[in-house]
């Protein structure tokens, strides 16, 4: 791949708003989960429903905004970055006003989704504005930089929800989330400027399919997705098992699970900071190669201690911490590697990117599923998609020998 193949554009905005605005964006998607989780059994009291139809609304949203990735990335690169971020925005912020003016479950099922719907472009025009731009090790240190912005919001956001739902009622977190997503939109409307060149044909039928058909037959695009769908979707799909392992199995209380489950977000912190302190003396490849060894080793020695060892707080969350470490060193430089020969069509393939890493951990949610042990579950699904990301890593770098 020539030099010109993978340049950027001049740069519009400056490294430092660049990496503000992703972050900002970025955050949507998590902190909307992590405010909204601690006032789901007060939910089920308030309407009189079921835990499961409360359940239901955490699965619509993850839907919406799965599915609308693969809207929002075409959509970003027919009209741009900045009109697709605001009119998303906006239909994220129409979802939370439903949910704070629901009259019963119904409301809250429907605005939850089109919140979904609406966070969907965060994540895409996130990555897309940051290959509009930089390339290489500019490009992974934002991503880093993003990444470590990020690992604050989700963690503070159980806190945050769980004060305002004691001091002023359930309506009170979608409030917030209304502040949050307008915030975001005025961003958006005065700081973010466009860094795309805006292509209306991008979104005709038989140019998106061909589109995201020509990026999945990509190696250059697949294995690095790949790798993001093992790792990345791994953590997602633990989401699913841990509150019933660490709960049900281990025995913590739900407030003991909400403070141990920092140990996950502060390896995630610890990676991406000690990436950020040696970032100048390695390479972006072998942070990933790094990042990568952890992943295997965390899998590997969670398969040990879930069939070998009796269940604790420490034989669980050790190996999610190894494996949390390990996300944070390898993900700025796949995705930018993963994002890099596609220039043309960058909001496509983040979108595509973002949607096959969801995927991975919705399917092996709905793998768990079927297990009758939840910890066996645990200790089967998350090493299998660390595995799988450790074979697409030496599947990626046979094929970038071998061109």
């Amino acid at each position: 791949m020539s030099d010109a193949d993978t340049a950027a554009r001049p740069t519009i905005m400056t490294e430092r708003r660049t990496t503000v605005i992703g972050a900002l964006l970025t955050a949507i998607g998590p902190v909307s989960m992590a405010v909204y989780t601690p006032a789901m059994p007060e939910l089920v009291r308030a309407f009189g429903t079921t835990e499961s139809a409360i359940k239901l609304s955490l699965s619509l949203y993850f839907g919406g905004f799965a599915l609308a990735q693969l809207l929002a990335g075409p959509v970003s690169d027919a009209y741009g970055r900045k009109k697709a971020s605001i009119a998303f925005l906006m239909i994220y912020v129409l979802g939370s006003l439903i949910c704070a003016m629901a009259i019963d479950v119904n409301w809250i099922l429907a605005g939850r989704l089109i919140q979904g719907i609406g966070a969907s472009v965060g994540v895409t025009v996130a990555r897309a504005a940051v290959r509009d731009q930089f390339v290489g090790g500019q490009a992974a240190r934002i991503m880093n930089m993003i990444g470590i912005i990020l690992a604050i919001g989700p963690a503070l956001g159980p806190t945050i929800g769980g004060l305002a739902l004691s001091a002023f009622g359930w309506q009170s977190i979608f409030l917030l989330l209304i502040a949050f997503g307008a915030i975001a939109l005025l961003t958006c409307i005065f700081a973010l400027k466009e860094t795309a060149i805006p292509d209306r044909s991008r979104l005709q039928p038989v140019t998106l399919v061909k589109t995201y058909a020509g990026l999945i037959t990509d190696l250059r695009f697949l294995f690095p997705s790949l790798i993001l769908g093992g790792s990345i979707g791994a953590l997602y799909a633990q989401g699913t098992m841990l509150p019933f392992v660490l709960i049900d199995v281990v025995g913590l209380s739900p407030t003991q699970f909400g403070l141990g489950m920092l140990a996950q977000t502060g390896s995630y912190l610890t990676g991406s900071i000690t990436l950020r302190m040696i970032s100048g003396r390695i390479s972006g490849p072998a942070a990933v190669a790094i990042g990568i060894g952890f992943c295997g080793t965390g899998g590997f020695l969670m398969l040990l201690s879930v069939h070998l060892l009796d269940p604790n707080f420490l034989s669980i969350m050790v190996p999610v911490g190894i494996c949390t470490f390990g996300i944070a060193f390898l993900t700025p430089h796949v995705v930018t590697s993963g994002l890099a020969a596609f220039p043309k069509v960058a909001g496509s393939a983040s979108a595509l990117m973002g949607f096959i890493q969801m995927g991975g951990g919705f399917v092996g949610g709905l793998v768990a599923a079927t297990f009758a042990n939840p910890l066996t579950s645990f200790g089967t699904i998350i090493p299998i998609m660390e595995f799988t990301a450790v074979a697409a890593y030496l599947a990626n770098r046979f094929i970038s020998r071998r061109q």
